[in-house]
């Protein structure tokens, strides 16, 4: 006798696509939240790909990504539209963001840095940040538009996210570690716990 099941259907994927085409950049993005932690494609910028892979294998979730952008310019455009195209499709990823944990925060070790990272899921887009670099860049990444594709992600997702180093050297270290306690940080925000929206108003916006 087959058994059947009890337990309801499965719950829908929490799962988006976006395209912006610009005169600066045309990017393609598909994101599951409920995935299994893969990234694939390229940004066109080599260490910017190292960051959102460490991203997706410490989130758990699964971004496709095809884009071009004005590089022959700087990475500025590429980083900063990538952010807003990432946190749209976040949004529309989490939708009404009802019976999710909302907040998250999360330190990360790196070596001889220590990152931080609080955010919450709150549909208040706002966005502090404290880090400073040695150096101009690292690889193609301007370090200065670490905080820039933060901010582009916050506001497009409508998330308020405070990020922080401690304290650190290398450059390459602090800002994977800001990457990965994004990434815990994220995993922890939108677990589902069905309590219904957490929010004493009833709603959140």
């Amino acid at each position: 006798m087959d058994r059947q099941r009890t337990d309801g259907p499965a719950p829908a994927p929490r799962q988006a696509s976006v395209c912006r085409k610009t005169k600066e950049t045309d990017i393609d993005l598909r994101l599951c939240v409920d995935g299994e932690g893969r990234f694939q494609g390229s940004s066109g910028i080599g260490f910017l790909d190292h960051m959102l892979d460490a991203m997706c294998v410490h989130s758990g979730m699964d971004l496709t990504l095809a884009m071009t952008g004005d590089l022959q310019v700087d990475c500025h455009h590429s980083a900063e539209d990538l952010g807003i195209v990432l946190g749209q499709a976040l949004k529309e990823a989490l939708a009404a963001r009802a019976g999710i944990r909302r907040y998250g925060s999360f330190f990360i070790p790196m070596d001889e840095t220590l990152g931080f990272c609080s955010l919450d899921i709150s549909g208040r887009p706002y966005f502090v940040y404290d880090a400073q670099y040695r150096w101009q860049s690292v690889g193609q990444l301007d370090t200065d538009m670490v905080g820039e594709f933060f901010r582009a992600l916050a506001f497009a997702s409508g998330m308020t996210l405070h990020m922080k180093i401690l304290y650190g050297e290398n450059d390459h270290h602090k800002i994977e570690s800001l990457f990965k306690a994004f990434a815990h940080a994220l995993k922890e925000a939108v677990t589902v716990t069905g309590r219904g929206v957490l929010s004493s108003k009833g709603m959140l916006d």
